[in-house]
């Protein structure tokens, strides 16, 4: 199925600081803060750029900086020397690789001297076969942020800005990728800039689906303060989302429903909810027979106001928007939704004045009851209900794409307005950045205990909420949306690409060609 999106095909990383690391620090007389500002110097700029040898750069930077020449190649050969591939990033460069099915152009861009480029391409190390072109600075002839290092690179390879992501450890050279229509990312915390490249190039949904998987049988909730317990209310809408019943452990209810699958948290008893019989009843569709007594049942605790209240219970006396527009959902689904007219009407109202931002007293997302709604709408085949509910939804709907919100609130909302064709795309794509390294999303408030204020959540329902909103709205991490003029945009000097094949080691540019590269630049030139 086409992306909503356009998708991201290539990647172009630094070296320094990036794919290698290494130490500023020497042991020579050069002090750190000096060995920065030679590196900042203007020589040192052209001899990054090819336009001078190491001898005159050295020299030079001798004169400039009141140092011995012989001091200066002391301390950069110590530096040199201090480089090492970055193997993890060389790791995950292959996973993208393989995730991506052989749709993923790596290339390199990094500002270095022709000296320190033969010293790590002589490296013990296989990092060059990740790549399929290297361009260092100094047979670029032209180094970063300038954009004309940057255009080089786009016209030789035929490169789309809008497709591709760029990594760099400076904000300067990110800022003028970004600024030609690349994804920018600055490479400040590695395991920050691995979520982002593995939630860009990674499949989103295989990965959440993963994660569930992995956590079948035990995607049980947790309190803010740390206590994991058992529960049917979240369970029941996991496997409405996932229509995986391995995924899940739910409770024996021959009836009625009970919150709690395990032990109470705040009591020891606590009574079978409206809320989690109508969920469980509307995902499982027990026998019609059962389902209509129990909702003859649930009609016992409608209040002086026509509001049904919250527990099978007398003594507790509670209502809820939220756990009404549930209640609802199985009435309508069971053709009796008429039996709560009032119910009905104080449902509406609260979607027309807005009370459900903030939240109620059971749960804490304005989208988690769009979403409820969204539930309703589609089980209320009552031609009234929906010309009176769905204009407002809708509106409704559309004053929350955009909002701020967590992964859940964002998967709600996405759900919620797909139901009725509405797209969310920024929204979705917080939601896939959100994508934690094992797959899963991050764990989310989801209720609120009452008056205790305790709050409560679980990582399986976020990522399922996730994967699905994904999956209904087929897509991926959208690039910088082009405008007209950008759309229309081409290099000045267009460039066929002609498929080669990735050779072990990079592709270079000058007169200091590999002898497998004479080769390719003499086939190209006799097709």
């Amino acid at each position: 199925m086409a992306s909503i999106h356009r998708r991201y095909t290539t990647l172009i990383l630094d070296l320094g600081d990036v794919l290698f690391r290494w130490s500023p620090k020497t042991e020579t007389a050069i002090p750190p803060r000096q060995l920065k500002d030679i590196l900042s110097s203007v020589t040192w700029f052209e001899y990054e750029r090819g336009r001078l040898s190491q001898e005159a750069c050295y020299e030079r930077c001798a004169e400039e900086f009141k140092i011995e020449a012989s001091v200066i190649a002391e301390a950069f050969k110590q530096a040199r020397g201090s480089l090492r591939p970055n193997e993890e990033f060389i790791a995950l460069i292959r996973d993208l690789r393989r995730e991506m099915h052989g749709d993923l152009t790596v290339l390199a861009l990094s500002n270095i001297s022709l000296p320190d480029y033969e010293y790590i391409m002589s490296l013990s190390s296989d990092w060059t076969t990740v790549f399929d072109r290297v361009f260092p600075s100094a047979l670029v002839g032209e180094r970063k942020p300038h954009l004309g290092c940057y255009r080089k690179v786009i016209s030789e390879m035929n490169l789309e800005p809008q497709t591709t992501v760029f990594v760099d450890d400076k904000l300067d050279n990110v800022a003028s990728a970004r600024s030609l229509g690349m994804h920018g990312i600055v490479f400040d915390n590695q395991a920050n800039v691995f979520r982002q490249l593995r939630n860009i190039f990674g499949d989103p949904i295989r990965r959440g689906q993963e994660y569930l998987r992995g956590h079948a049988g035990k995607l049980e909730s947790s309190t803010d303060n740390g206590l994991i317990f058992e529960e049917n209310f979240t369970q029941l809408i996991i496997y409405e989302l996932t229509q995986d019943r391995t995924l899940i452990s739910l409770s024996e209810c021959p009836r009625t429903w009970n919150f709690f699958r395990g032990e109470p948290l705040f009591s020891e008893t606590f009574p079978d909810d409206v809320d989690t019989t109508s969920v469980a009843l509307t995902v499982l569709q027990p026998d019609r027979a059962l389902v209509n007594s129990v909702l003859d049942e649930m009609l016992e605790y409608v209040d002086a106001d026509g509001i049904m209240q919250t527990y099978f219970d007398r003594s507790r006396p509670r209502m809820d928007p939220f756990v009404c527009v549930n209640v609802l959902s199985l009435f309508y689904e069971n053709g009796r939704g008429h039996e709560l007219p009032r119910t009905l009407d104080w449902v509406y109202e609260v979607l027309l004045h807005r009370a459900y931002h903030g939240g109620s007293r059971y749960y804490l997302s304005p989208d988690c009851f769009l979403f409820f709604m969204s539930r309703l709408l589609k089980r209320a085949d009552d031609p009234a209900v929906q010309a009176r509910l769905r204009p407002l939804f809708v509106e409704r709907v559309n004053e929350r794409v955009g909002a701020a919100g967590d992964s859940m609130d964002l998967a709600f909302r996405i759900l919620a307005a797909a139901s009725v064709g509405v797209q969310c795309p920024r929204d979705l794509e917080r939601l896939t950045a959100g994508q934690c390294d094992d797959g899963g999303w991050d764990l989310c408030w989801f209720y609120v205990f009452g008056s205790t204020g305790v709050k409560a959540g679980n990582r399986g329902l976020t990522t399922a909420l996730a994967v699905t909103a994904i999956q209904t709205a087929i897509g991926r991490p959208p690039s910088p949306s082009p405008s007209a003029a950008s759309s229309s945009f081409r290099p000045s000097s267009p460039y066929k690409f002609l498929g080669i094949s990735r050779p072990a080691s990079p592709i270079r540019f000058g007169d200091l060609l590999r002898p497998w590269r004479k080769m390719s630049r003499s086939n190209l030139k006799s097709q």
